[in-house]
């Protein structure tokens, strides 16, 4: 293994990226992002601004994108435990509507790249969470757009066991099922 392991998912674009970790006595050491070898797998995104944010269990981000400036996204968890979700809304792709999720934690260091054309959240499951997101477009608000979070359609197996309460915003609350969402991305192969 070079110092990242690209792992392809089910929906076409999509990566849960681990990387290779140097440890020793005084701890560790690892890359999050190298252009070159990011390049040479082909995923060729120009990141433009870097987001954190924090949240406490239960609470639940998304399914969110932008109609214009869309973003796509390399994120991870720096501290605590979430489950994170990218939905393919990319109109004529054999994977719309579908979801893929993976689990990252502050231990298991594994990160995960939605491209534009996709919707993202997320569901924190540790008491608290640190979410960092590299993002290839700058947030533009008159753009952003969501999906629904328990859309049946979709059928995302959040991992709600240990949950009490799902926390969403006001807006997360009043977002549509993807039947009724204007999708403006159409598929590109």
């Amino acid at each position: 293994m070079g110092k990242f392991n690209f792992i392809k998912t089910k929906l076409e674009d999509v990566y849960i990226i681990e990387s290779k970790m140097f440890k020793d006595n005084r701890g560790y050491f690892m890359e999050t992002y190298n252009k070159k070898d990011f390049f040479d797998e082909g995923l060729t995104m120009n990141f433009v601004q870097d987001n954190e944010s924090k949240s406490t269990k239960g609470v639940l981000r998304g399914l969110h994108f932008q109609t214009k400036h869309t973003q796509g996204k390399l994120v991870r968890v720096t501290k605590g435990k979430v489950f994170d979700v990218a939905v393919d809304l990319r109109k004529g792709s054999p994977s719309f509507g579908k979801w893929q999720g993976v689990l990252l934690t502050e231990c298991n260091k594994k990160q995960f790249y939605i491209p534009e054309g996709f919707a993202h959240g997320f569901l924190v499951l540790s008491e608290n969470a640190i979410f960092n997101y590299k993002c290839t477009d700058f947030y533009a608000p008159q753009y952003d757009s969501g999906v629904l979070w328990n859309d049946e359609d979709i059928g995302i197996k959040w991992p709600l066991k240990e949950i009490k309460n799902v926390i969403l915003s006001e807006k997360d609350k009043k977002q549509k099922p993807l039947n009724k969402v204007n999708i403006p991305f159409k598929y590109k192969k």
